[in-house]
């Protein structure tokens, strides 16, 4: 039994393959058109896949470290034909991501060292973040933790009614004070009757913000701080949901924010919606922070555990470079 097929079921591979499917469009047909009449990989095909990778939101850097190891393998090889590029290329990316020594979850887990297990989660707005706290609430129930949401996005008008909404969706505890409310203040009662009722899990929602507005990031700060005063060590997680559909946008929004709080996690969003879902190796490469979760479509049981040996082999399942000519 393959790695894939032991953590993923026929439904979710399929979720995953369908919501990467612009992203394999917008790679493998331009790498088919770019091989096209040629026997060999040469410097002209190189340089026409690093624009191809480009293009996917993979990032410069990352591209180049790519490009770099499919040279040393043509010069290695001293010769490579165009039909054999398609496997050599998955190769490389596995291996690339393997190098980050990030540790894939098998399923939707924590640690129960500490108790109850405080998720704090942050974004810009417009990333999906209240939809995926609700998606990530029903896994968590479904696998039998008692949950709490704490609607920490006291800003916008809707936002803790969404919140609220998704509770009683999914059957899970909730705790809110209303628009206008200190969002510090919310955090630290929320942890409080997640104490005081034994929840398993609390996550607790922010209001989105501009990771170009300086003290709105340092919020953040009095978030965490207020959380660990009533809870020490918490929160146990800072989880930061992207958009994919940004492509390197949201790779500015992941240095931003990384450098106004200790993110732990990524969440990406939208991988359906977007051809750029190569976004997601760049933000692992570049990081070192785990992506943790991604949306491949906007069912509640479509977000997944991210897994880069999953990711990458729907990435390139059923997909070859075509020769012409």
């Amino acid at each position: 039994m393959s790695f894939f097929d032991k953590f993923f079921n026929k439904e979710k591979s399929a979720d995953l393959d369908k919501g990467l499917e612009k992203t394999k469009t917008n790679i493998f047909s331009k790498l088919s058109r770019a091989v096209a009449g040629k026997s060999k990989v040469d410097e002209d095909v190189l340089d026409e896949l690093e624009q191809i990778l480009i293009s996917a939101d993979i990032g410069i850097d990352t591209t180049v470290r790519i490009i770099e190891k499919l040279e040393a393998r043509v010069a290695e090889d001293k010769f490579m034909n165009t039909s054999e590029l398609n496997t050599i290329l998955r190769e490389v990316i596995v291996n690339l991501l393997s190098e980050n020594n990030i540790e894939d979850l098998e399923d939707f887990e924590f640690s129960t060292e500490h108790m109850p297990h405080v998720l704090l989660v942050v974004g810009v707005n417009g990333v999906g973040k209240t939809t995926t706290i609700g998606k990530l609430a029903h896994q968590y129930k479904t696998r039998g933790w008692r949950v709490l949401l704490g609607a920490g996005d006291t800003y916008r008008a809707a936002a803790v009614d969404q919140l609220k909404i998704w509770s009683d969706r999914v059957g899970c505890d909730f705790f809110g004070k209303g628009m206008g409310a200190d969002p510090a203040a919310v955090a630290y009662e929320t942890v409080q009757h997640a104490v005081n009722t034994q929840r398993d899990v609390v996550i607790i929602d922010t209001a989105g913000r501009l990771h170009t507005k300086k003290h709105l990031m340092q919020e953040l700060t009095k978030i965490r701080n207020s959380i660990g005063k009533k809870l020490p060590g918490a929160p146990h997680e800072v989880l930061l949901v992207l958009d994919a559909t940004t492509g390197q946008n949201a790779i500015e929004q992941c240095t931003k924010f990384s450098e106004s709080t200790d993110v732990t996690a990524l969440a990406l969003t939208k991988l359906d919606g977007t051809a750029k879902g190569g976004v997601a190796i760049g933000i692992s490469d570049t990081f070192k922070i785990p992506i943790k979760y991604i949306g491949v479509g906007e069912g509640i049981e479509q977000l997944q555990i991210f897994n880069k040996q999953a990711f990458v082999d729907s990435l390139f399942k059923g997909e070859e470079v075509v020769e012409e000519g």
